[in-house]
């Protein structure tokens, strides 16, 4: 799982679900260029490394489900891949006019929480027959202390039907760089790991869930180890 770490260098109307988006999948102009700036921001900011890139997938669809501890996760994880990913946000996201055409265009489709939403997730297994990558957070929501959350078991219903590889990753120093209830970040290093993807074969939903939150564990125990003891200053 260990690799060199790579460094890094009128608006429409926001929808209410994933049944009335077009299916068009953002906007390759606004993706580049704030994968670009984020690059940046993120290189000189938080020094943020990258590890086991290499186990996302050139081409085809595949879930890629990641720990949630603060607002800059999204922009982790997409900035150092190659392809552009998807993501889904809760409805109230997409309630100002400017912010929901901003991460529409950013590959960002919504769903309503606490609920199930028939649209998003038809949306979800589409992108991924479609070839694209998905990204999920199965803990649900932000943690609030930094600390791995419990998996939520609806998951699974969505990797077993989608039938793509899943690859799981880790991010660590987010939530000390932007935690939850703190309206600006801090300089502090930023690391991800990406895993090999997850052998599901048959597993049940009880299991894949195990699966995912042990391999969570011992990604972070690993990705912890590589961080250096001290914040930067």
């Amino acid at each position: 799982m260990t690799d060199r770490p790579t460094t890094t260098s009128s608006l429409p109307a926001a929808p209410d679900s994933a049944d009335s988006s077009d299916r068009r999948v953002g906007n390759p102009l606004v993706w580049g260029t704030m994968k670009s700036l984020c690059r940046i921001i993120l290189s000189r900011m938080f020094e943020m490394k990258v590890y086991g890139r290499q186990n996302v997938p050139r081409t085809g669809g595949a879930m890629l489900i990641s720990n949630h501890i603060s607002y800059l996760d999204p922009i982790v994880l997409g900035v150092q891949l190659i392809r552009p990913i998807s993501f889904i946000a809760k409805t109230e996201l997409f309630q100002n006019r400017f912010f929901g055409w901003l991460i529409r265009s950013l590959n960002t489709f919504p769903v309503r929480r606490g609920q199930t939403d028939m649209g998003a997730i038809r949306e979800a297994i589409r992108r991924l027959r479609e070839g694209r990558i998905l990204t999920m957070f199965p803990e649900g929501t932000r943690s609030p202390n930094g600390q791995l959350a419990r998996i939520q078991p609806g998951i699974a219903m969505l990797i077993r039907r989608a039938g793509v590889p899943v690859i799981p990753a880790v991010i660590d120093g987010t939530f000390e760089a932007w935690p939850r209830g703190k309206n600006l970040p801090t300089r502090f290093p930023i690391r991800v790991m990406y895993g090999p993807a997850l052998p599901i074969g048959k597993l049940k939903g009880h299991q894949i869930v195990d699966l995912i939150q042990s391999t969570f564990r011992s990604m972070q125990a690993e990705l912890r180890a590589k961080r250096k003891p001290d914040s930067l200053v």
